[in-house]
């Protein structure tokens, strides 16, 4: 999972418990004393104010990528690790002159005359391995966690299907406790990670693989939208979920990414030997996510976003009586085309399913436009990237949406109709959501206004206003590429 680099001697660098109490540093939140205040925001090293200047040099010399660092005192002892999402930039904070230096991270400053870092691929993977070092070194200045609080534990039962979830129950009975962490938010972003690559359960059903009623149950929408590998039916049996759970088990402890990477691609390649497509496919999806952390491994990558206070089974259930759909859509994909006056011009599709996100159908284009390139042409932006969409999916022969949503109104909507028909999915239903009057448009020509408390209105709000979230990443990311450049 991380390429260690020793930096510097000063003493042993093996895992030692350092003797001694030290006080506890409150930090920010996510296990880190952290006295910059500048949680990511780009900025030059500034003058350093305190430390020897061999480790001095050493922060100097610190990649900006992110991973852990120890801290050691004159004795070799690591007496604190934090995690960094840029590891120069979070150390170097420790010793500049800022105001606002509490006296407990002070007093650390005092006591560290050495340091040693460990790169990730990702901050999920530092937050996973600072718990496991902090486990394994027991520092002194990382006693917070111990102080008696409720901090926030990963708990993995042991059932024949283990179930995976966090608590803050220290004396939970039956289980296998992964913690303490510092920061609920980071440890839920890692666990929204980690459920879409183990695919862990989260129900409380009690399951046994000789049941026969597993032969006749229905999986969850966890299921679906590759959150869960449904071991309440015969999709899985034991011993497979088991090997997820163990792989789960190696890469919390922070050091395992290679070896889990190397048995999943030999489970993939048994799998497909031997004709068991789905578990390859499986062990395919682990794959990818994994090897995506290095380009999607921010911990804020994996927010959830906050649904709209309704029943989401009303607003389905709404939405096919006002759109007169077959039945409630349980796929929509929402549609939105953002750029700057014409430049970088770019398109974001989500996806929704069961009235929720499913960050794993999510897409993003950029737009190519006509002979001369994009403009600021919102119809025909919207025309080529529902095309796109659509002809990719009936030419690999996939599941369209039960419901497609477009950003805007009669224009948009028509010709993204257009594209629909062009693409071989002219029987999807579409419709589009005119911002100002929040007025559905239909391909008819007809118009829609509900009531600002319906819930489907509220659905597809919740839909439209993501899918304008996501654009607005993706053009501000374009931007950022380029100003840098």
């Amino acid at each position: 999972m991380s390429s260690r680099r020793l930096l510097g001697g000063g003493g042993p660098s093996g895992p030692e418990r350092s003797g001694g109490a030290a006080p506890a540093l409150t930090g920010t939140g996510d296990g880190e004393a952290d006295p910059s205040g500048e949680a990511g925001t780009p900025a030059k090293l500034g003058k350093f104010i305190s430390g020897p200047e061999a480790l001095l040099e050493k922060v100097r010399n610190l990649p900006e990528t992110p991973g852990c660092y120890l801290y050691k005192d004159a004795e070799g002892r690591v007496i604190y690790v934090g995690k960094a999402k840029r590891l120069r930039r979070r150390v170097a904070s420790y010793f500049q002159d800022k105001a606002g230096h509490p006296a407990k991270t002070l007093r650390l400053v005092q006591d560290v005359v050495d340091l040693e870092a460990i790169s990730t691929d990702s901050e999920v993977e530092a937050l996973l391995l600072e718990n496991s070092l902090i486990k394994d070194l027991q520092p002194r200045y990382n006693m917070r966690l111990k102080d008696g609080k409720q901090y926030p534990l990963l708990a993995i039962t042991r059932e024949e299907f283990p179930r995976v979830f966090i608590t803050r129950d220290h004396d939970t009975a039956n289980a296998e406790l992964i913690g303490p962490f510092g920061s609920s938010t980071d440890l839920n972003r890692a666990y929204h990670f980690l459920q879409r690559v183990f695919r862990f359960r989260v129900c409380d059903l009690d399951l046994h693989e000789a049941d026969p009623t597993r032969k006749h149950f229905k999986a969850c929408l966890n299921y679906h939208i590759r959150r869960c590998s449904a071991p309440c039916t015969p999709v899985i049996d034991a011993a497979t979920y088991r090997e997820d759970i163990r792989g789960l088990k190696a890469f919390l402890s922070g050091r395992g990414k290679a070896q889990i990477l190397a048995e999943l691609t030999t489970r993939m390649k048994d799998a497909a030997k031997e004709l068991r497509f789905e578990e390859a496919a499986r062990c395919r999806d682990q794959l990818q996510a994994i090897g995506k952390l290095k380009e999607r491994g921010d911990l804020t990558d994996y927010d959830e976003p906050a649904a709209p206070v309704i029943d989401l089974a009303a607003g389905m259930k709404a939405l096919a009586e006002h759109l007169d759909l077959k039945g409630p859509p349980r796929v929509i994909e929402g549609f939105d085309i953002a750029h700057l006056m014409g430049t970088h011009v770019v398109a974001a599709q989500v996806q929704f399913v069961g009235g929720v996100p499913h960050k794993d159908g999510y897409r993003r284009f950029k737009v190519k436009g006509g002979e001369n390139g994009p403009s600021n042409d919102d119809f025909a932006a919207m025309e080529e990237i529902v095309g796109r969409r659509y002809r990719r999916l009936v030419d690999e022969g996939q599941t369209l949406p039960d419901l497609v949503l477009i950003d805007g109104g009669h224009g948009q909507l028509s010709r993204a109709k257009q594209s629909l028909v062009a693409a071989g999915a002219g029987h999807v239903p579409v419709v589009s959501l005119a911002k100002q009057e929040e007025t559905i448009c239909r391909v008819d020509g007809s118009e829609l206004r509900l009531s600002r408390r319906d819930p489907g209105l509220k659905l597809l709000q919740y839909v439209r206003d993501e899918a304008h979230r996501f654009s607005r990443r993706y053009l501000h990311l374009l931007q950022h590429q380029a100003l840098t450049e």
